[in-house]
């Protein structure tokens, strides 16, 4: 076991070195750059445009630009080698000035824990969401394979194919109108999320899409599972149809969608930008696109490295999870 985390972990570094050179790629091959509103539209004069681009290192050749984020580079004023985001530097934040992408990432304000940073906030909702596809999207599913062609499986598979089928702000933009507009329930844009009502509908409408195809998968896997001999024999044997359901069914049923949820919570928590930027949640989507649309690099590529470390970190958790679930997997 020892032995199989250390060799996926060194895996992670060539991983993380291609997500972070095709993201630079990506960025300086769009046009424009971080002191333009747009290509046509200047936001500072050419002077001190260029006098940003030299105390920044936007002035170097691209390869040096990458090597100095990744690994580091001497400073041109003092001479001293400053580490880059192997030390866990990610850069400093070129619209937000004088706060580095840490600070923006994972500081809270003063007085206030973790958890009430970007990264926590996005920490919670992923969990928030991730914690509904778990806690009834996969009951439903076990429900539904033992009441097959009931008005609870139909029921089951309406609400799951909706849930699959329309885009989550679709279904975000109807629940701001009901719960919102209609009914004055909750503000359209929340304020104070300290608030617990402030949360339900941005985490109903994130993890909707991952709880119906989570309850689908539940499903089929129970039905395929009910039709394997050794429930067959474990009925005849004179087993409690409890026991078989808990022990035998559940258990073996679970290995597809353990799949599935250890990269969902990766993609609950880096793939909210659409409901954060929709809600005006204070999480690290909503900053990821705002740093897009500023052209904020090291915003950019420090998110990106994040995002990459947090899905490869999941698939991770889902192989050990394996093994746990099914002895006959083996690491």
């Amino acid at each position: 076991m020892i032995t199989y985390l250390i060799r996926r972990l060194f895996w992670l570094i060539p991983v993380l070195f291609i997500i972070t050179l095709v993201t630079f790629l990506l960025m300086h091959a769009a046009p424009g750059g971080p002191w333009d509103r747009d290509p046509d539209r200047r936001q500072v004069d050419p002077a001190t445009q260029e006098m940003l681009n030299r105390e920044f290192g936007l002035n170097k050749p691209m390869w040096r630009q990458y090597v100095a984020y990744v690994i580091g580079d001497f400073d041109s004023d003092t001479g001293q080698f400053v580490c880059g985001a192997v030390c866990g530097n990610l850069g400093p934040s070129y619209r937000q000035r004088g706060r580095t992408v840490q600070e923006i990432l994972f500081k809270a304000p003063e007085g206030k824990p973790f958890w009430h940073s970007a990264f926590g906030y996005s920490i919670r909702l992923g969990l928030l969401a991730l914690s509904l596809a778990v806690f009834i999207g996969i009951p439903a599913g076990i429900l539904s394979a033992l009441r097959q062609n009931s008005w609870i499986d139909y029921s089951s598979a309406f609400i799951t194919t909706f849930g699959i089928s329309v885009p989550s702000f679709v279904i975000g933009i109807y629940l701001i109108i009901i719960f919102a507009v209609t009914l004055h329930l909750i503000p359209v844009i929340p304020r104070n999320w300290s608030d617990p009502r402030s949360w339900a509908i941005p985490g109903l409408v994130l993890g909707f899409g991952t709880m119906a195809f989570t309850a689908r998968l539940m499903r089929g896997s129970m039905v395929e599972v009910m039709r394997q001999d050794y429930i067959r024999t474990a009925r005849a044997k004179g087993l409690q149809e409890q026991v078989i359901i808990r022990r035998h069914m559940i258990k073996n049923a679970l290995i597809p969608v353990v799949t599935i949820l250890g990269p969902a919570l990766a993609a609950l928590v880096t793939g909210s930008f659409i409901i954060e930027t929709m809600f005006g949640f204070p999480g690290i989507g909503r900053e990821y696109v705002q740093a897009i649309s500023n052209r904020d690099y090291s915003m950019i590529l420090g998110t990106t490295l994040l995002y990459g470390v947090l899905i490869a970190l999941a698939n991770l958790s889902v192989d050990i999870i394996y093994s746990i679930l099914d002895p006959r997997i083996r690491l």
